[in-house]
Parts: C-alpha cells; sequence; structure tokens
C-alpha cells in the first residue's frame, strides 16, 4: 500500500504529508464499504465473507479517507455535525413512548408529542439489519424519555442524514476508481 500510495507508512498519525497511518487505513475501508456501489456489487459476499476490498489509489485516497473519518465520526456520535440538529420536538407533555408512527416529517411517539423535520430517508434508512430511527424508539416504548434522550435521538437523526448525504459522495469518488 505504501509503494501504492508513493507514501511512508507510520504507526502513529502526524501532519507530515507524505505519511499514512493505521487510522488512514481504517477510514479508507470504512468509506469503500459504505458506497452503494461497491455494496450492490458485492453484496452477496458481503453475506457470507470478506469482500474484496480494493487497493487504494492515490487519486482518490485522502478524499475517501476524509470521508470515511466522518462517517466514523457520526457513528460513534463523536462528530461536530450532531450538534446541528434537524429537527425540533415542539410540545411539552409526558414524554412518554406509547405509540411510534412516522408521518408528514413527523416522528409521533405518543398522541401530543412528536419529533418534527424527520426525513423520510432518516426514517427508513438501514444500517446492518435494522433502521436505527425506529429500533430506538421502539426499544424504548413505554418509557419516559428525558432531556437526554431526546437530544440523542434527535442526534441519531442527524447521523443518519448526514450518512446518507456521504455515502453518496464516496460513491462519487469512487466512480474515479
Amino acid at each position: 500500500i505504501a509503494s501504492a500510495l508513493n507514501l511512508t507508512f507510520t504507526s502513529e498519525k502526524s501532519d507530515e504529508s507524505n505519511t499514512f497511518a493505521p487510522i488512514d487505513i481504517l477510514d479508507y475501508i470504512y468509506a469503500v464499504l459504505h458506497s452503494p456501489t461497491y455494496r450492490e456489487k458485492y453484496k452477496e459476499f458481503l453475506k457470507i465473507d470478506f469482500p474484496r476490498v480494493p487497493y487504494p489509489n492515490p487519486d482518490t485516497f485522502w478524499q475517501l479517507v476524509k470521508l470515511g473519518g466522518e462517517l466514523r465520526q457520526l457513528h460513534l456520535m463523536e462528530s461536530p455535525l450532531l450538534s446541528k440538529l434537524v429537527t425540533k420536538y415542539p410540545i411539552d407533555g409526558t414524554n412518554t413512548v406509547d405509540k411510534i408512527e412516522y408521518k408528514d416529517s413527523n416522528v409521533w411517539i405518543n398522541d401530543t408529542q412528536y419529533f418534527e423535520g424527520v426525513t423520510e430517508v432518516s426514517w427508513n434508512f438501514y444500517i446492518g439489519g435494522y433502521q436505527p430511527a425506529q429500533k430506538w424508539l421502539k426499544d424504548r416504548k413505554g418509557r419516559t424519555l428525558n432531556f437526554d434522550d431526546i437530544l440523542h435521538y434527535q442526534r441519531i437523526v442527524v447521523a443518519l442524514k448526514e450518512t446518507d448525504r456521504i455515502m453518496k459522495e464516496i460513491d462519487g469518488v469512487m466512480i474515479e476508481m
């Protein structure tokens, strides 16, 4: 990989422009594995085995490292993007999750309260074999959400929206490979 990229491998990330580190390889692979085109092409291998990860291309490596790093931070809930909420929780009430229903960009948790501004893409987005925006609420059915829970759900919606956006960007870069 070092010779293909014409870079020096280092054990730790550094500011030197002619080096790359293990975290760069992780972010590169993370980006590749989140490419919709790649997932479609290798979907059978993804189910049963480890699919081939293409050798890094010097022209696209750093672009994919950057995008993979953004995704990794989102999925670890460490991204600064998560502070830019895209939803509102406009109605005061019991905050009890009774019934979960998606209607007109609103996710209702009971008869009077809802999260406003949840896109259909975020609501239906799959990661692994489940839909996080739905599963998180279903796992809390019958419980009362506190302030941190409400904020966490809103951050999940941001992460899903941004994941969709970044995956499309990754696909654009992967086409160049």
